[in-house]
């Protein structure tokens, strides 16, 4: 065999063994960064465990169609318009209620059942956000949440984010970081991740959990 051959068959064999070992190693580094994804969530849903919040819903902000179980934990739309003061807290449009506890600082975190219900959001607000007249559900509006809404599950970010889920959880946590200017979501029932606004989103400020029902749905805090 002539020398240009054997030096060719030697490059080629080592080019094999190189690629070999490159597709290796980039499949144990995807292994490993999976690895640190779920230790991550894992860790990030057993911390949301410790910052549980008790909330309870503010019958002062409610839309006048909102109906509000005794011990302000669940909310669904009413059969007829309620007669309410208009006080300056009520939202007279948006069929919104917010949480009363305002947050300023710390993790707090709360879990909300939504059910199968087709026409709702949950997330959190700020306590300056519009409550007469119509407003944008989005950051630039005051709001970071999730949504339901005509068979879609959306992020609703601006403009807003579809969220590629094999089905709609029926139980999310909200986690608020006023610290970082955080919001998290997650499924309840696997742990999942379901959205983040990223640090910084959320700006300072009281915050309070927000909740939008529509005909045909009902959301409830959960213990």
């Amino acid at each position: 065999m002539s020398p240009w051959m054997v030096a060719w068959s030697v490059t080629l064999v080592i080019l094999l063994v190189f690629i070999s070992l490159t597709l290796i190693l980039f499949k144990l580094k995807g292994k490993h960064l999976d690895t640190i994804s779920k230790l991550h969530t894992e860790l990030e849903w057993r911390r949301s465990l410790g910052d549980a919040a008790n909330v309870t819903l503010d019958p002062d902000t409610a839309h006048p169609w909102l109906v509000l179980s005794e011990d302000g934990k669940s909310v669904r739309w009413a059969d007829t318009r309620q007669d309410l003061p208009d006080n300056p807290e009520r939202f007279d449009t948006a069929p919104c209620v917010l949480g009363c506890e305002g947050f300023t600082s710390g993790r707090h975190c709360w879990e909300v059942e939504v059910g199968d219900g087709q026409h709702w959001a949950v997330g959190v607000a700020r306590e300056s956000v519009r409550r007469k007249g119509g407003f944008s559900l989005s950051p630039e509006g005051g709001i970071w949440a999730v949504e339901q809404w005509l068979g879609q599950f959306q992020a609703l970010t601006s403009p807003v984010t579809p969220l590629p889920l094999g089905r709609v959880p029926s139980r999310i946590r909200v986690c608020l970081d006023c610290d970082r200017g955080q919001v998290t979501f997650f499924d309840a029932g696997d742990q999942a991740p379901i959205f983040t606004f990223p640090p910084g989103s959320v700006p300072g400020g009281r915050i309070h959990p927000w909740f939008w029902v529509w005909p045909g749905s009902r959301v409830r805090l959960c213990p």
